[in-house]
């Protein structure tokens, strides 16, 4: 089950996907405990930066976290001397070691705990109470829903900024689509309902779990920290399901190309395997304007500027994960471990790599046609096709070139931030070569001499660029055990 509430107008415009860091600026004394001052950054510009007004981290140090699995850098405390200075500088080393490794960490980053104590002016509600409500209002007029118990932190977040190019009349069409498809490599939706600041969606739960879970083999219901931060059992997937699923999962996505429905949102938590038949969750999402997971990886990309490039882009991801048990740190990648097969590492190149990232992607079609997948025997012999009706193709097409629009528009103005920050930087650099030059001809030739308490002058501070325009909306996100 999805919720997604629209804003309200002159609401708080905001990046979701943009990540946070954190830096501890200073720290201050009280009578019985240190108060430490830590300035809060999303993305690269310093205008786009706060300070939480909670500066107590004890909270912040204890569960939920600790379920991850994940060895924190925690520093020790002392019962004796805690207010030492030498004592609180170290502690204060140790506290922003332990904010780097969550803010760096792909999913502690994202994970609501964490944006709540860094960000809680926007992540403050209890956004499980507010979607439960709305549920229920939903339920009033159809009384064969009953909602159990809600599925607690199953899933990735609860929370996301969005921005929806759809009207409300388109986007009820939609829904309403998605919810009469009946598609083997889609997941069913069994109901679905969309007002002007809302939509629900119900879909079947599955005990098999995702293709993740299969992945990690681990049980869908435990906690999403828990199954994907550190994973012990996690291993890549044997040659044979690597083909499979990897066919069935680019069927899927050619169905959706070939209907004008943009997804956005394929990796292998959104992949659910029931009998051997992969099947597209959160198909809906792309209409629902919720931002994608991968969005500040493919937004480094100028080549990545289509929805079609942006599911490819991700189904690179997925496959690395099938393969190697775990998602890629980073990209592009010009070097891959041992695969089961060097069709594999094939593919993956002709996504992953720098020079696919530069030039861009292979179309699902030329994917589908390469060594790795073009041998694969499907069930099913007929032509599968989603039916979309004329009005409802043209509003799809017109929300998908203004998503792609907004996309290629940060893409430039990233650009362009970058190319600002590599000019400051050289010209910084410039400046304090000079400086030296300068300083080391006036100690040599006895004007200047530099006293024993002087100290190297820091080279000026560049200003950064603004970041790239921001997005508009709330989606929450809950997953409830229901009965009908």
């Amino acid at each position: 089950m999805s919720f997604l509430e629209k804003p309200a107008p002159g609401s708080l415009l905001l990046d979701d996907t943009v990540p946070l860091t954190a830096m501890i600026e200073a720290s201050q004394s009280l009578q019985s405990h240190t108060e430490y001052i830590i300035r809060v950054q999303r993305g690269v510009s310093l205008d786009n930066s706060w300070q939480p007004v909670d500066k107590n981290m004890n909270p912040f140090l204890c569960p939920p976290l600790q379920v991850c699995g994940i060895t924190l850098p925690l520093p020790p405390k002392k019962l004796i001397g805690n207010m030492d200075r030498e004592f609180i500088a170290e502690r204060q080393r140790g506290l922003q070691t332990y904010l780097d490794t969550i803010t760096q960490h792909p999913l502690l980053c994202s994970s609501l705990p964490v944006k709540k104590f860094l960000d809680p002016n926007n992540y403050s509600a209890n956004y499980t109470e507010i979607a439960l409500q709305q549920v229920s209002m939903f339920f009033r007029s159809d009384p064969k829903w009953e909602v159990l118990e809600p599925l607690r932190d199953m899933g990735r977040g609860n929370t996301c900024f969005c921005v929806c190019f759809l009207s409300d009349k388109d986007l009820q069409s939609a829904i309403k689509l998605l919810t009469s498809l009946s598609i083997p490599y889609l997941c069913p939706l069994l109901f679905s309902s969309t007002s002007e600041s809302s939509a629900l969606l119900i879909r079947p739960f599955s005990e098999k779990g995702s293709l993740r879970d299969h992945i990690c083999k681990v049980k869908p219901r435990e906690s999403y920290l828990k199954k994907y931060c550190n994973p012990k059992k996690s291993q890549g997937l044997e040659l044979p399901h690597i083909k499979l699923y990897g066919r069935q999962i680019l069927e899927g996505l050619k169905l959706l190309h070939d209907a004008g429905i943009f997804f956005g949102h394929l990796h292998t938590s959104n992949v659910l395997v029931d009998d051997g038949v992969c099947r597209l969750m959160d198909v809906e999402n792309g209409m629902l304007g919720v931002p994608s997971a991968l969005r500040p990886a493919f937004t480094q990309f100028r080549k990545i500027n289509t929805t079609e490039s942006i599911d490819v882009f991700c189904f690179g991801h997925l496959l690395y994960e099938m393969t190697y048990g775990r998602p890629p740190d980073s990209v592009p990648i010009e070097q891959y471990p041992p695969a089961p097969s060097t069709a594999v590492v094939s593919v993956l190149q002709s996504i992953l790599s720098t020079e696919a990232c530069k030039s861009g992607m292979p179309t699902v079609s030329a994917l589908m046609q390469t060594p790795l997948f073009s041998d694969v025997q499907l069930q099913r012999s007929e032509k599968l096709q989603i039916k979309v009706p004329g009005r409802l193709k043209e509003a799809l097409k017109a929300a998908k070139e203004s998503l792609e629009k907004r996309l290629q528009e940060e893409q430039r103005l990233l650009h362009q931030h970058r190319r600002l920050t590599r000019a400051q930087s050289h010209h910084c650099s410039e400046e304090e070569k000079k400086k030296r030059k300068i300083l080391a001809r006036k100690v040599s030739t006895g004007f200047f001499v530099p006293s024993s308490g002087s100290g190297a002058s820091s080279p000026p501070t560049c200003p950064s660029s603004p970041t790239p325009p921001s997005t508009t909306g709330t989606s929450v996100r809950l997953s409830l055990q229901l009965s009908l």
